[in-house]
């Protein structure tokens, strides 16, 4: 027997996810507006060296791309909404540039929180028990971040899957 399907049936996990994202892509906007703005009344900064003057050289161009980033997630979420399959793709594509963001972050994070660690040690002569304790939330915080990314990056990954399959699809013909 043949499976037909309604064509212009709206499931609900499109209009969920659609809502979610117009949600978070406002918020992620303001932010990153916000940011921009805030940054762009401090500049010009005074010059420092090393990571950190790399990583203030770099500000404006962070805030600025995570502000298109957030207004193209806004956008694709808002024709994900309407039914509009160019939405569909490129809100995938962001989805597959947010989970690369959210890895590459993750292993950011984890050199960032190697470094302020080994310096609050190297500075800080503390006991061994308090070094250990220390050493046990840090490496609890240190899992507890690699488990919080890669379970987002799943989910993310599983919406991909959603909006590739045959019934959604069928939404934005």
């Amino acid at each position: 027997m043949p499976i037909t399907i309604a064509v212009g049936a709206r499931s609900l996990f499109v209009t969920a996810v659609a809502w979610l994202f117009i949600g978070l892509g406002l918020i992620a906007s303001g932010s990153a507006l916000l940011q921009h703005a805030m940054l762009a009344s401090l500049l010009p900064l005074p010059p420092q060296a090393g990571l950190t003057g790399l990583l203030v050289a770099k500000l404006p161009w962070v805030t600025g791309a995570s502000l298109v980033l957030s207004l193209a997630t806004l956008a694709s979420a808002i024709g994900l909404l309407l039914r509009l399959d160019w939405a569909r793709r490129t809100f995938i594509g962001l989805l597959v540039v947010a989970i690369v963001a959210n890895l590459l972050g993750l292993w950011l994070q984890q050199e960032l929180m190697q470094a302020i660690v080994d310096h609050a040690l190297s500075s800080a002569s503390l006991p061994p028990k308090a070094a250990g304790v220390f050493g046990g939330f840090v490496t609890a915080a240190r899992v507890m971040a690699v488990v919080v990314t890669l379970g987002a990056c799943g989910l993310l990954a599983w919406i991909i899957r959603r909006l590739m399959s045959a019934s959604v699809r069928q939404e934005f013909a």
